[in-house]
């Protein structure tokens, strides 16, 4: 006999209820692109609504298709199409479900993509902001064969060799591989098994799937609503860049290893938004434009962003960025693709040091050449 719990849910799937409570939670995340600190256009209203839609696609296949942790699958939960947080476009990002209970395997060959990073956290990612990382390997500190091979172990007692701690309540795990030039770099082939596993997923029950549809809505909402309410935030210092709080970034699953600075930018048509650094010693930097509700603006087909390797220094090493609305014809022009207004970010990766990038508005036509 199944138990109260499992009744109850074979009886809210048969019913349409959990599909219904799914839905009814989902419509409710239109709130959040409607709220009255949010922007009014068009485009950002598309942008918000589809935004919703694309969540709704990366949250069921986190919970729904590759939330069992007895079989995981990396997968891409951020990419061209599905962006979260401020994803950064130089990143090929992966994850799996896990479980502090159990441990796994990943098996590797290196490739020549410039950096990677493993993390294994709890719950609330991309959600509540209140997650924990239980254990952090820098790709940096891997022993790795001749042929690029490798193994990690992850599982809450220390194991010998490469070794990504978990944590008794850890939940996932997340892979960042990270460009500097797309072009040329191949990114790091990787797998995952649960060490004692057979591979094949559990078979479905009525209980997984009313817990997964229950999880993947209220991710929509809370994730709409945690970068919507960062991005409010920012508007307090549109167009500087000032250092964002480590602890809160960590939250949202951020990597130790990286400064972030986020914040709004706002320009009028005949406006440029001016940032100005000079580059410490570092494993890389970008900086990437980001519609109101921290997505990456389209990477593909625009040039929203710079990287260590892109960018055209001056002789002093410095760098000189360019947000217009129009190619001014300088060096290290950020398109706006339409945009005009939304949040930024700017990042020093594995910096001995942490300086502060310089901002200021100018008109297009005082911009020096």
């Amino acid at each position: 006999m199944p138990d109260d719990n499992e009744q109850s849910s074979a009886e809210r799937i048969a019913s349409g209820k959990s599909w219904e409570e799914f839905c009814d939670t989902l419509k409710s995340a239109g709130a959040t692109i409607l709220d009255e600190g949010g922007p009014t256009s068009e485009l950002d209203r598309a942008e918000g609504f589809r935004y919703l839609s694309r969540l709704t696609r990366a949250a069921l296949e986190a919970f729904v298709e590759y939330a069992d942790p007895l079989a995981p699958v990396l997968h891409r939960p951020v990419h061209e199409t599905a962006k979260i947080g401020a994803d950064n476009p130089d990143n090929y990002y992966q994850t799996a479900a896990i479980s502090g209970a159990h441990e796994y395997r990943i098996s590797g060959v290196r490739g020549t993509i410039h950096y990677l990073d493993f993390a294994t956290q709890t719950s609330g990612v991309a959600s509540s902001g209140d997650s924990k990382q239980g254990g952090h390997l820098d790709g940096q500190a891997l022993a790795i064969a001749p042929d690029g091979s490798f193994e990690i172990l992850l599982s809450v007692e220390k194991r010998p060799g490469n070794w990504l701690p978990m944590t008794p309540d850890t939940s996932s795990l997340i892979v960042r591989q990270t460009f500097l030039d797309r072009e040329t770099e191949k990114p790091a082939t990787l797998r995952i098994e649960r060490i004692g596993g057979d591979g094949k997923p559990t078979p479905l029950t009525a209980s997984a799937l009313d817990v997964g549809f229950l999880s993947a809505a209220g991710l929509v909402v809370s994730c709409a609503s945690l970068f919507s309410m960062w991005a409010q935030g920012f508007q307090k210092h549109t167009n500087v860049l000032p250092k964002f709080d480590d602890s809160v970034s960590m939250g949202a699953g951020g990597d130790p290893n990286i400064c972030y600075y986020h914040s709004y930018w706002k320009l009028a048509p005949d406006e440029a938004l001016v940032i100005e650094a000079t580059p410490p010693t570092c494993e890389a930097w970008n900086f990437q434009l980001d519609n109101h509700w921290m997505e990456s603006l389209d990477y593909r087909y625009h040039r929203i962003h710079v990287n260590k390797h892109t960018a055209r220094y001056r002789s002093d090493g410095s760098v000189r960025i360019v947000v217009a609305h129009e190619d001014p014809g300088v060096d290290n022009w950020i398109d706006t693709a339409g945009h005009s207004q939304g949040t930024m970010c700017f990042r020093w990766i594995r910096a001995d040091a942490q300086p502060q990038p310089q901002t200021r508005v100018v008109k297009v036509s005082e911009l020096e050449v």
